[in-house]
């Protein structure tokens, strides 16, 4: 079974990726702005989702340091 936490790790690089590719695909007219825009509001949408779940998962303890994990 693949956890809240995993999935949120995997959403979150794969925003990072499309950061990365998403200006060259524009650039050679593999993607419209307007495309890239949307992808990236819905991979960050699934991202922040499984963020929340996973932190209702494993909620952090508040210690006079800070959080932790």
């Amino acid at each position: 079974m693949v956890s809240n936490r995993e999935k949120a790790e995997c959403a979150e690089r794969e925003v990072r990726r499309r950061k990365q590719v998403y200006p060259g695909y524009i650039e050679r007219g593999r993607m419209t702005v307007n495309k890239a825009r949307h992808e990236m509001e819905v991979i960050t949408a699934i991202a922040e989702d499984y963020r929340q779940l996973a932190e209702r998962d494993e909620p952090r303890l508040l210690t006079d340091e800070g959080l932790v994990p």
